[in-house]
């Protein structure tokens, strides 16, 4: 097979290993000259020197308060961060830059939405719908807002080969349910769900749309305006960006309803003694000092993506993924979780009889890092039957020769622990 299929913007096969070079972290040997063979892009992806050299570029040139300083320092800040605004809104294909409110995370984005918005339209009675596969990023914030609201927090169950069952989705649907919280590409089984028309369906009954899209923006075209969203959250730290910063997309209306999420500087138009007016959008949702160099950082990511292209890196990623399931399933005794016709890059498995903590400290030996553990996602764990699962995740950096070595890896591991 050859995995080098996808195209770039202008129709060339994708350079994985030019783009290689591009990611100085990839170059190296560990443990006795092994070379780095990095799995764990679910977790948090690797950075081009591009993305490393903008965070330098702040911090040595113009470093400074953004929004505030009248000063060249302050006016370059602040023009460079209103960039990476503008930036993240087109790669969505959303309507304005004032639909974009930075965060840290998918983490915080999520919980802001519970906070602002579900506090004042939850309420007793209602339902949550989210799904069986949910990571505890989109899971935890619900219980919460369910617990204090006197609500009901429905799941949606999985199937066997990692989709969500329709059927149990549609009968769910009814005028209590007020949102529903889905997950546009499982972490655990790397399912791809339906959001369209999910959220076609849930609009019907007039609950409003929150989608985790922390799996899917790194890794595929996706247009907000098409998907219907009402709010969707991702990280800057999974798609060649830094950590710390994230990104919170809603429909206008909504975010124009919404109290702030927290008072502080920057968030406000007018403080008197005993009440304050709020800034505009997205400003209201963005009190204090933010995270300048990180969200600077983010829009050399998102450049550097878009220069790719986001159909030409899903396509290559598709393929890679058939072939490192395919690789794996040939491991005597060891099952892949999750056959959804629709997947990405996330394959979760186990070894029967090895338990995936052992499992990935042997194959880190041989140089290969992948993930171990419930992924965040303790529900599906029980679903699936298992404490835990092993998990590699691709991206368009990784190859066929790097998914070799973790099958031969594997291997040995089973050997090593006298196990077939």
């Amino acid at each position: 097979m050859n995995v080098n299929a996808g195209k770039t913007r202008t129709g060339a096969p994708l350079d994985v290993e030019g783009l290689r070079r591009d990611f100085p972290i990839l170059d190296q040997t560990i443990y006795d000259g092994k070379p780095l063979v990095y799995l764990d892009n679910a977790a948090t992806s690797q950075k081009p020197k591009a993305v490393i050299e903008a965070l330098t570029d702040y911090y040595t040139r113009y470093n400074a308060n953004v929004h505030r300083a009248l000063h060249y320092l302050g006016e370059q800040a602040t023009a460079r961060f209103e960039e990476t605004r503008a930036k993240v809104a087109a790669f969505l294909n959303a309507p304005s830059e004032r639909n974009i409110v930075f965060t840290r995370g998918t983490t915080e984005s999520i919980n802001l939405v519970a906070y602002a918005w579900g506090r004042a339209n939850i309420e007793n009675g209602d339902v949550i719908l989210a799904t069986g596969m949910e990571h505890h990023s989109n899971l935890v914030p619900w219980q919460i807002l369910a617990r204090a609201q006197g609500a009901e927090l429905q799941l949606v169950p999985v199937l066997e080969d990692g989709t969500l069952d329709r059927d149990a989705f549609n009968s769910s649907l009814s005028p209590k349910v007020k949102l529903l919280a889905v997950t546009h590409m499982s972490n655990v089984l790397g399912t791809i769900n339906p959001v369209k028309g999910l959220a076609a369906a849930a609009h019907e009954v007039g609950a409003k749309v929150l989608v985790d899209a922390a799996q899917s923006v790194p890794h595929m075209a996706v247009d907000v305006r098409d998907l219907d969203a009402d709010f969707m959250a991702f990280s800057s730290h999974k798609m060649c960006g830094p950590t710390g910063a994230g990104v919170l997309y809603a429909k206008e209306t909504l975010l124009e309803s919404m109290d702030p999420f927290m008072g502080g500087g920057e968030m406000i138009s007018r403080v008197n003694d005993d009440y304050s007016t709020w800034a505009d959008l997205p400003y209201k949702f963005e009190a204090g000092t933010p995270n300048i160099a990180d969200v600077i950082a983010f829009g050399v990511a998102v450049d550097y993506l878009s220069g790719i292209g986001m159909e030409a890196i899903h396509e290559y990623e598709r393929d890679l993924t058939a072939y490192a399931v395919g690789r794996l399933e040939e491991v005597p005794g060891l099952r892949v979780f999750g056959h959804a016709p629709e997947r990405g890059g996330a394959v979760s498995f186990e070894i029967e009889g090895l338990h995936p903590h052992d499992l990935s400290q042997y194959v880190d030996q041989q140089g290969v890092a992948i993930r171990a553990g419930h992924l965040c996602a303790q529900p599906l764990m029980r679903r699936l039957g298992v404490p835990a699962v092993s998990r590699a995740s691709v991206y368009f950096y990784n190859t066929e020769r790097e998914i070799d070595c973790l099958t031969d890896a594997l291997r040995r591991a089973c050997q090593f622990f006298g196990h077939g």
